[in-house]
């Protein structure tokens, strides 16, 4: 029986769970020595890969666990060990982790906070994983990093970009390597001042969680600052499938500019629904009618198709960089599936690295050594240039890139061009910036 196999049957198990907070078992607490939450004792360490296989970003997810499954090759001495090759710290060797075998187990979130919590339940109590990681959403996100705190484990978030995450809600367990919707707003606002001046009004349709309230709190701020005027912001379900209804008051709104805080299918069907109702044809207050994508992904672009073309957003990395990281990942993972990686894919590799890496520079599983090595490290070679883990909320901080829909794509993967690098220090914020306040990082938890 594989360890996917095991993980599968552990979530049908959990799902009355969800929800519950965790209740150390009895493999736990059974034996005093136990210094940590599930302390590998053999050969092997178990890592917990938490993505959404179905739901609205179930294609996110799919590409997540190809890239844990990449990461995991890498570490055990498999392939060509990819970025472990251009990391800036040479503690991995590829024998594992500290020596150990890295195996790992998978749950699906469902794109819903209790059954991620559940699945990751699950793999704490059950598969005595070590680390948890993952997600497609910022809700999932936060729910399984307060679950991680309460067990004693490590959460290494996957895609989440609220700034809730490493705000409010922001946890000494947890880490997030992904950017925010603060970055986006600060890494887009000066390239659509640009391309369409300061004299707007935008429309705003926003996915009605975590997520899509900071995103819309940043990038309206952003476009504020530049003399646009905010008409109407309406919060939509992220269940929605067609947003027909949302889209069709915007024509009588007097907006110039939509944007759409939508991500994954809700993107693509948003998106396709504006342009159905001939949005990107309309001429309004005197301008060309322009809608914006704050945060962008290629897979979205391979779903939205047409549609994307010429619409700018923001993105935590893409395929056609050409720095070496970049360059050794897309080339492995190439190699292993046919195509390139997702920046979803990307951001879930390198937190499976930056955690390996962790606990071998701390020479210890132990969750509060690993939070010690991590908290303040600065690295470079993974694809996103010199990059920090802030010690005050666990953010990284690295460049962010400007993408538009291309015009004239070479293949189905050639679907974004990267129009602007955004300088680390033009997104950097305070740690006790408005919008981010709220949260206490508390004091690491090693659990048992």
């Amino acid at each position: 029986m594989s360890k996917f196999d095991v993980s599968r049957r552990g979530v049908l198990k959990t799902g009355a769970m969800a929800g519950a907070g965790v209740a150390l078992p009895t493999i736990f607490t059974a034996s005093s020595a136990a210094a940590f939450t599930n302390e590998p004792t053999g050969s092997t360490v178990t890592l917990g890969f938490n993505v959404p296989q179905t739901g609205p970003y179930a294609d996110e997810g799919a590409d997540e666990l190809r890239a844990y499954e990449l990461a995991v090759e890498h570490l055990n001495g498999g392939g060509d060990g990819g970025m472990m090759n251009t990391f800036s710290s040479k503690a991995l060797q590829g024998n594992g982790i500290l020596g150990k075998k890295v195996e790992y187990v998978t749950g699906d979130t469902q794109t819903k906070s209790d059954a991620a919590r559940a699945s990751a339940k699950s793999m704490i109590e059950k598969d005595g994983a070590v680390m948890i990681t993952g997600g497609s959403s910022s809700g999932v996100a936060i729910a399984v990093q307060g679950l991680c705190q309460e067990a004693g484990v490590i959460f290494m978030a996957g895609l989440t970009h609220s700034n809730d995450t490493t705000g409010k809600d922001k946890k000494a367990n947890g880490f997030r390597h992904f950017f925010n919707g603060y970055m986006s707003g600060a890494a887009l606002a000066p390239v659509l001042k640009n391309l369409y001046g300061t004299d707007r009004t935008a429309y705003h349709l926003t996915a009605d969680y975590t997520w899509g309230w900071t995103q819309e709190e940043s990038i309206a701020a952003a476009t504020e600052a530049l003399g646009w005027q905010t008409v109407n912001k309406v919060r939509t379900p992220l269940a929605a499938t067609d947003f027909s209804s949302y889209i069709a008051p915007v024509l009588n709104s007097g907006a110039d500019v939509l944007v759409l805080n939508h991500y994954g299918g809700n993107m693509v069907n948003s998106l396709t629904n504006a342009v159905q109702f001939g949005l990107r044809d309309k001429v309004v207050n005197g301008k060309n009618f322009e809608i914006v994508v704050p945060l962008y992904s290629r897979l979205m672009a391979k779903g939205a198709g047409e549609n994307v073309k010429g619409i700018h957003g923001s993105t935590n990395w893409h395929w056609t960089l050409q720095d070496e990281g970049s360059k050794a990942f897309v080339k492995s993972f190439g190699t292993k599936y046919g195509f390139p990686p997702s920046q979803a894919a990307h951001t879930c590799y390198v937190q499976t690295l930056l955690y390996a890496d962790a606990v071998e520079r701390a020479g210890s599983f132990n969750p509060c050594a690993v939070v010690e090595a991590l908290e303040g490290y600065e690295f470079d070679g993974l694809g996103n240039g010199p990059t920090l883990y802030r010690a005050e909320d666990h953010q990284c901080f690295k460049d962010v890139l400007v993408v538009r829909g291309k015009e004239n794509p070479t293949s189905e993967f050639d679907l974004l061009e990267v129009v602007e690098v955004t300088p680390r220090a033009q997104v950097e914020y305070a740690p006790d910036h408005p919008m981010f306040a709220g949260g206490n990082l508390g004091a690491c938890n090693p659990g048992a």
